[in-house]
């Protein structure tokens, strides 16, 4: 009798430890994503005429564009980095923890949330961000997010290529 609660103990461990775990997919994401990306465009759908929007509660998008991404797949940790821009733009490096999200029957969301230095949430209260993957592979990346501008649905590419 302890043989056959031991196997089942050890059994529902198992499941449980499996059902906690990323599936095939999103570890594939991860693998994909480690590394330096350099974000080459960001255009917008959805919204005409010239657009002035800050990012990530950072700063325009328009500065956002050449940065610099860094993520490191074994910890979740990244960063990304703002040139200067011949003054348009704050030179800015910021520390993100970042993830691959799963929602049964929807696309997978790649998820980031912005760090201090000393790696505490600067975005506790809001989530973070979240983005559509639109495609992904060795060399590029695409991701979406979904926006409200002026009352209408729109949104933001981000097209990312591998450094």
């Amino acid at each position: 009798m302890k043989k056959i609660c031991f196997v089942l103990s050890l059994f529902s461990l198992i499941l449980l430890i499996g059902s906690c775990s990323s599936s095939k997919e999103a570890r594939s994401f991860k693998k994909t994503v480690n590394g330096s990306w350099q974000l080459q465009t960001v255009v917008s759908e959805g919204i005409t005429g010239k657009v002035k929007v800050e990012l990530f509660n950072e700063a325009d998008f328009n500065c956002f564009v050449g940065s610099i991404w860094n993520f490191n797949n074994k910890n979740n940790l990244g960063s990304y980095t703002i040139a200067q821009n011949a003054g348009e733009c704050a030179a800015i490096k910021r520390e993100i923890r970042w993830s691959v999200y799963e929602s049964a029957g929807q696309p997978s969301l790649f998820q980031f949330k912005r760090l201090d230095s000393k790696l505490k949430d600067l975005d506790e209260n809001s989530g973070g961000f979240r983005f559509t993957i639109l495609q992904i592979d060795n060399n590029t990346m695409k991701l979406k997010s979904d926006i409200t501008f002026e009352g209408k649905p729109a949104a933001f590419i981000y097209n990312f290529v591998k450094n």
